[in-house]
């Protein structure tokens, strides 16, 4: 609806010999303004030599307004041109809702281009913590937004299972584990304190017995042990949230293939790095940096940087076309050190897309809900969704802004009311769902998208609240591809909101049971119309739509 009237006014411009502009739209605050409002008169007045005014009065007189497009056109203001879309244009647009069905709201913009995407990429140390959801869920609907969107997306997974997390995971596996056997040794004040390190030492003792209690400096048992243990619990919350990775990347691999050492090479080549106090630095400032950063300690371990440069350059030599990476707030200082050497090794960095997300918080009634891995009472995500249920936790965790705090509501989560956002919606769909099965009760066809469209006498589809909802569903594909542009999935979960309440309207101001045969078919085309956008949206969040509450 959007992109014929955009052609309509490009069109226009061109006709009165106005100057190229980008022509915007937005959506009316007031709803008497119309449904949609341009400030493109005011953009060419003052090279045009006219008041805005002028302009939009000469733009409007060249748009066609009947029944098949537009029902008004307006000025208001300074020069704003309101648009009110015919309501028979918006019936007829709205058909393709039940012929495209769950094809509904997938433009096809991005052409199968090549796509990474990296997130969650915990180390295998232990278990993911509740505040990891953050990151799970917004990974998985970004993903979910890109495939919608046409992108050919591999969803991966970075972690490093060497260095001194390892080792720390290691001893206290190793002292829990002698523990267990009646020797009374201290715990490292540093060591990971959560019940789950006692669970991996009893596995060890049922196994091992005492057989490793004199192992000395070599705890690679309990690493390696330690490590599988852990992945396969990430793995199996991670499946618990339908969140499947199609790579797994273990970071030690740059180091045993040579990736690190070509690097470090390649920068000194280029004289970007240079070596004082025993260590390697890298000439940050040259682009634009404050100062230069180390990318290798003198003890001769890397930081950071280095293995997120190499591995990055290994994403570009797999021929990825878009890179994303979701983060948390605390990678925000490497980040730029990290593209600045991907560039210096002659890659295009816009095509990286790094997403920071804040950090969250949970509270659950007046009580403040802590977790931490190396803390005995963390609070994991296998917690949480046995608390509040898979779809809460998709749903909580995606609908704010990721640069915002989020504060998760574990007791508004579990509640089962309007207040939930995630209960609103599904009994929005549960409710359609019962109405279409009272109206098979009564032999309407309810479940063939063609044979509705085939039986709907659509001239019955008129009333306001009808038309509004209509008009709200329209705008799901728009919204879908926005959405996945900006990587924004909160977004999508304000949308259904008003699609819901929308619905809600309808349904409590006009009886879609009702004894006029026809009416009632119209407005069964209308629900099942909602029901779809609804199931198509939640599909995106990966929250189910249950048929029955």
């Amino acid at each position: 609806m959007k992109d014929l009237l955009h052609k309509q006014l490009t069109s226009i411009i061109a006709e009165l010999n106005y100057p190229s502009v980008e022509v915007i739209f937005d959506k009316p605050k007031v709803e008497a303004h119309g449904d949609l409002t341009t400030n493109v008169a005011m953009m060419l007045a003052k090279s045009v030599g006219k008041n805005p005014r002028q302009v939009a009065q000469s733009i409007v007189e060249k748009l066609p307004i009947n029944d098949s497009f537009l029902s008004s056109v307006e000025i208001a203001g300074p020069g704003f041109i309101n648009f009110r879309f015919a309501t028979n244009y918006v019936v007829e647009n709205a058909k393709r809702i039940l012929l495209e069905h769950d094809s509904f709201g997938k433009p096809n913009y991005a052409n199968n281009k090549k796509t990474n995407l990296e997130w969650v990429s915990a180390n295998p140390t232990g278990l993911l913590h509740a505040g990891h959801g953050r990151q799970v869920l917004l990974g998985q609907v970004i993903g979910n937004l890109l495939e919608w969107t046409g992108h050919a997306v591999t969803r991966e997974y970075y972690f490093n299972n060497a260095g001194n997390q390892m080792r720390t995971l290691a001893e206290s596996i190793f002292i829990r584990y002698c523990q267990l056997l009646g020797d009374d040794l201290p715990f490292p004040e540093e060591g990971y304190k959560g019940d789950y390190i006692v669970e991996i030492a009893k596995e060890i003792v049922a196994v091992k017995r005492d057989s490793l209690k004199n192992v000395g400096e070599d705890k690679s048992y309990f690493q390696k042990y330690g490590e599988e243990w852990c992945f396969k619990k990430i793995k199996k919350t991670l499946a618990r949230l339908n969140v499947k990775h199609d790579v797994f990347y273990n970071e030690d691999s740059l180091y045993s293939t040579g990736k690190i050492a070509e690097v470090i090479e390649e920068f000194r080549k280029k004289d970007l790095v240079y070596d004082s106090d025993g260590a390697v630095w890298f000439r940050a400032t040259k682009f634009g940096a404050d100062k230069d950063r180390v990318i290798v300690k003198s003890t001769g371990e890397p930081t950071y940087r280095l293995p997120d440069i190499a591995y990055h350059r290994e994403k570009f030599r797999r021929g990825f076309d878009l890179i994303v990476d979701i983060f948390g707030a605390d990678h925000i200082a490497t980040i730029p050190d990290v593209l600045n050497g991907v560039k210096a090794l002659g890659y295009d960095t816009d095509s990286v897309k790094v997403i920071i997300h804040q950090m969250v918080s949970f509270v659950n009634g007046e009580e403040v809900v802590k977790m931490s891995k190396r803390n005995a009472k963390t609070y994991t995500l296998d917690d949480l969704i046995d608390e509040v249920g898979v779809d809460a936790v998709a749903y909580f965790f995606v609908m704010r802004s990721v640069g915002t705090h989020l504060e998760f509501d574990v007791a508004l989560a579990k509640e089962q009311s309007d207040k939930n956002p995630v209960y609103y919606l599904q009994y929005a769909h549960a409710r359609i769902a019962s109405i279409l099965r009272h109206a098979a009760e009564e032999k309407f066809s309810v479940d063939r998208p063609q044979t509705m469209n085939e039986k709907t006498d659509y001239s019955l589809v008129k009333e306001k609240e009808e038309i509004d909802l209509l008009k709200k569903l329209l705008e799901f594909p728009e919204l879908v591809q926005n959405c996945a542009v900006s990587f924004e999935p909160h977004r999508l979960t304000t949308y259904l909101r008003e699609v819901a309440e929308t619905f809600h309207r309808f349904y409590h101001e006009h009886r879609v049971i009702n004894d006029d045969k026809k009416l009632m078919q119209a407005r069964l085309t209308v629900c099942l119309m909602t029901k779809i956008v609804i199931a198509n949206g939640c599909k995106i969040l990966s929250v189910s739509c249950p048929e029955k509450m």
